[in-house]
């Protein structure tokens, strides 16, 4: 099968992506690797028909390219990984052998999202498509995952693959941050996010990313799982890791990637039935690890990284708000709500603010779908966050450990970025699977 062969050498993938993350430092490359990647998935399901899950493995390395395609450049839409994951999955659904079984909630769903479209309108001169787009393609690709991955048999050979392939691009974005960032003491770290340290791009999604890739590491860890095929080689890109993202100086990302390995870890040791030995012996472990890198991280950045994380300015002094302006905008669009329970209409979030002064799209889904949807935004959330625990309450604590890790990190995401990028709607699906032994 041709996911067994791409998978048969995994050292060899992470050297690939390693040299990618060089290699797109030559102008249009980051174009041909975007393209090619959606283009060689698309070939791949026609002739495949998608009969061993090449979908579930395309569609999630998609998802962990699209911050790497962006920040290099090499997206032609700014949506293109949204629109990547959705082609791949419907054509999972359409060409598959496997019988789906739909669901009407998620179908509903999609049906209500786009009734926001009737209340939209925006400023002279801005552009309606970009609007509709930048706040629905993301949700769209939601509804479209968990249409795929509803009750869908997934085995754990096929889980821990399509894994692997989405911490296959930030081996690329990590490579490419180390040429991209001067000398550190070249750089003013203050109690802001870091656009320098995250190669000239947006810190949130690219903490975001790198929160992906640290969560994916180290479970494989977890699961004595080798991800290059040497555990000494897994220990030090983790460790990069977790130093490349403090060093975006954007919490969400790592605090999210963190939150979810602590709930992937209790559930594992549940499953295992292992003594409070075995949790505090990771926990020691771990901890010791996170401290080195962070007192080495800390010093190399004059101690700023400490004030980040503690909400204090470059002054040392607690800021009033440590949401960087979140909170005020989330404010807003409750009382947005309260004046207009039917919704304002899709991306009109942003313009109404512009005119209170409360300038920025949303950075929380949950507040931009109560605002822009209304009452429906209000049901659909709903949905979206009940209809998991049906799923978790008939699975054993190891399919927990992935499924509830998965939801926690669609709902902390969600939280900080919104859905700004493809990975909080497509990680969603995945509550929703059904993990099966391989030989079931």
């Amino acid at each position: 099968m041709i996911h067994s062969i791409f998978f048969k050498r995994k050292l060899l993938l992470v050297a690939f992506h390693v040299l990618v993350g060089f290699l797109v430092l030559i102008p249009g490359i980051p174009v041909i690797y975007t393209t090619s990647a959606i283009l060689v998935g698309v070939l791949i399901l026609v002739n495949t028909k998608n009969r061993d899950e090449e979908a579930f493995f395309l569609a999630a390395y998609i998802a962990g390219m699209e911050v790497f395609a962006r920040m290099t450049k090499g997206v032609i839409l700014y949506e293109t990984g949204k629109y990547g994951v959705i082609l791949l999955l419907l054509l999972g659904l359409i060409l598959g052998p496997i019988k789906q079984k739909f669901t009407v909630s998620y179908i509903f769903y999609l049906f209500f999202l786009l009734l926001g479209i009737v209340f939209t309108q925006v400023p002279e001169g801005e552009s309606i498509r970009k609007a509709i787009a930048f706040n629905l393609s993301g949700p769209f690709a939601l509804g479209i995952s968990a249409i795929y991955f509803y009750k869908r048999r997934v085995t754990k050979e096929q889980l821990m693959k399509a894994m692997f392939a989405m911490v296959l691009p930030v081996f690329s974005m990590v490579t490419y941050l180390y040429f991209k960032t001067p000398d550190l003491r070249e750089i003013l770290f203050t109690g802001q996010a870091n656009f320098v340290t995250s190669g000239g791009f947006g810190p949130n999604q690219v903490a975001t990313g790198i929160g992906i890739g640290i969560f994916v590491v180290v479970v494989f860890m977890i699961l004595r799982e080798k991800l290059t095929g040497f555990i000494l080689l897994d220990t030090f890109f983790l460790i990069y890791f977790i130093y490349r993202g403090l060093l975006t100086f954007s919490r969400g990302g790592i605090i999210s990637g963190a939150a979810a390995i602590f709930t992937f870890l209790l559930f594992y040791i549940l499953y295992k039935k292992g003594s409070i030995k075995l949790f505090i012996r990771y926990f020691l472990v771990g901890g010791f690890f996170l401290t080195a890198v962070w007192l080495f991280t800390s010093d190399a950045t004059g101690g700023m990284l400490d004030n980040r994380y503690a909400g204090k300015n470059a002054s040392g002094i607690q800021k009033e708000d440590i949401t960087s302006g979140r909170v005020e905008i989330l404010d807003a669009q409750f009382k947005n709500f309260l004046q207009n329970p039917l919704g304002i209409g899709v991306g009109n979030g942003k313009y109404s603010r512009e005119l209170t002064g409360e300038v920025g799209a949303s950075h929380n889904e949950i507040g931009r779908m109560i605002e822009e949807h209304g009452l429906i935004g209000l049901f659909l959330l709903l949905l979206l966050l009940i209809q998991p625990l049906s799923v978790f309450w008939k699975s054993n604590n190891y399919q927990r450990a992935f499924l509830i890790s998965f939801y926690l990190l669609w709902l902390l995401t969600i939280n900080h970025s919104a859905m700004r990028i493809v990975f909080p709607g497509f990680i969603y699906g995945l509550c929703l699977m059904r993990i099966v032994d391989d030989d079931e």
